[in-house]
């Protein structure tokens, strides 16, 4: 058994977004700091989001007013600090007047506007469908909001990064199996998921930031460390040629008081999600069943005039939220917001419920006031305007005339790609590269050995879906042959 001989000041368990954002926010506070996820960063809920960092429009139904104010204004924070892979989305919300009133949703809108602090975004407003709406005839009038579009793993992956270069230990594929205190130590028993070996860890503090698994590490690992009860709710999504050919994305209403989202998505598709439903078993196993499907098939035939079936599903994915158990009958109306619980004996533990990809900085910074009874001496906020890795460029334009100068002969959609997953990290993708050769092996699509080994050097990718589902959406294009020809070269990388 391997034994790490550091004692870490804060050891996170879980890679999701709320486990690699508090190992961001105390390594850059000068804490020694380890993480632990047993699969892959962002491998659970957190790549299974709808990829919105918006406030939740419909959460102003159920009185979040506090969470909506705190994800609006964290969405102008992540669209300064994460331009890369966090952009402005316009929305479109068709009225249907046997589900909600126009008065009642122009004041939510309003309501929106005014709890926000809109710097880059501008204000709702009322608007006429015209002849060239995707909308069907039916549709008249409806309403125009602005959120904003995140890719949700990358977002991960860049603050594994950020915590890394303040001095972090990332360590993917590996499972917390046992945690004992001694002398007011925890001395934890990891073991890798891919060889079965073993190792120990010691730490001051653990931070419980397993997502689905929140209760099921706490209950088994942690059994001394008070615990919500937690309730776990599966959103689902489906991937479906494009529907229309405009910019904007769509907020339908539905007559179960659910909204559904079709959002452009990787230029040629839509993403349309999401459903709601209560879960039990492991989360790893959910999966999308044949009646979600149907229902937001016929939820987007009811207001396109593009109809889509279960037979245009490209792709489907499920995630599961552990929100705080609630007496709310339905799940859809189960709060989104956080809580924290901190114990502090026999040693300390802070245990993470809910959450969402928005406002993953303001859980850190609260986390901070908790981890801060433990450590006094911690120093005080600074996620607030620090620009993520791969930040720091004027402009997307800007970026991408760069790198085409830099390497002309690389296509233009493959630099485009990169300006959106690597920003100015593009540039490191490119060191030491002269020509095209240098760029190795293409598996397809424009994927190459280089960014292969890049994203398995500099990004903890070890599989096939590591690269093309968290680390890119090359996914959605990749066809079996060239999945395997993927498989083969990382299989020698692994031997070599």
């Amino acid at each position: 058994m391997d034994q790490d001989s550091t004692i870490y000041d804060l050891l996170v368990i879980g890679g999701g977004i709320n486990g690699v954002g508090i190992a961001a926010d105390a390594a850059g506070r000068g804490l020694q700091v380890a993480l632990c996820e047993m699969s892959d960063l962002a491998s659970a809920t957190s790549s299974a989001s709808t990829k919105l960092i918006h406030g939740g429009l419909r959460y102003l139904e159920q009185y979040e007013f506090r969470l909506v104010r705190e994800a609006l204004a964290e969405r102008e924070v992540l669209l300064r600090n994460a331009p890369h892979i966090v952009h402005p989305l316009r929305f479109h919300l068709p009225h249907r007047p046997h589900l909600r009133p126009r008065w009642m949703i122009r004041a939510g809108l309003f309501l929106y506007d005014f709890l926000s602090t809109r710097v880059t975004l501008p204000r709702s407003r009322s608007m006429v469908f015209g002849q060239d709406s995707p909308l069907l005839p039916a549709f008249k009038r409806g309403f125009e909001y602005f959120d904003a579009q995140v890719d949700d793993s990358r977002l991960v992956v860049l603050l594994a990064m950020l915590a890394r270069e303040h001095g972090a230990s990332i360590r993917t594929r590996t499972r917390c199996t046992a945690a004992v205190e001694n002398d007011g130590i925890w001395h934890v028993t990891l073991e890798d998921t891919r060889s079965g070996e073993v190792s120990t860890l010691s730490a001051r503090m653990l931070v419980n930031a397993a997502g689905p698994w929140v209760s099921q590490l706490a209950s088994s690992v942690l059994p001394h460390a008070n615990h919500h009860d937690v309730r776990l709710v599966k959103g689902c999504h489906i991937v479906v040629p494009r529907i229309h050919s405009g910019d904007e994305a769509f907020l339908l209403q539905n007559s179960d008081e659910r909204v559904v989202f079709v959002i452009p998505w990787q230029e040629h598709f839509s993403l349309i999600g999401t459903t709601e439903e209560d879960f039990s078993g492991n989360p790893a196993d959910a999966r999308i069943a044949d009646w979600e499907v149907e229902y937001l098939v016929r939820i987007v035939n009811e207001c396109f005039r593009k109809s889509i079936s279960a037979a245009d599903v490209l792709h489907s994915f499920a995630g599961v939220r552990p929100l705080v158990g609630s007496n709310e009958k339905s799940a859809s109306k189960v709060s989104r917001d956080y809580t924290l619980e901190l114990s502090l004996s026999p040693a300390p533990v802070l245990t993470v419920y809910g959450g969402k990809i928005t406002t993953y900085r303001m859980l850190a910074e609260s986390a901070m006031l908790h981890i801060r009874k433990v450590f006094p001496a911690l120093s005080g906020n600074w996620t607030e305007h620090a620009p993520l890795p791969g930040a720091d460029f004027a402009s997307r334009e800007a970026l991408i005339n760069t790198l085409s100068r830099r390497c002309a002969w690389l296509p233009r959609s493959v630099l485009r790609r990169w300006a959106d997953s690597y920003g100015s990290l593009s540039l490191r993708l490119l060191q030491g590269v002269s020509t095209a050769a240098d760029m190795g092996t293409e598996f397809g699509h424009g994927l190459t050995a280089r960014e292969v080994d890049y994203l398995c050097r500099e990004e903890w990718a070890l599989d096939i879906d590591d690269i093309l589902w968290r680390r890119s959406k090359l996914g959605l294009y990749f066809t079996a042959a060239e999945r395997e020809s993927l498989g083969a070269y990382l299989a020698s990388r692994d031997s070599a």
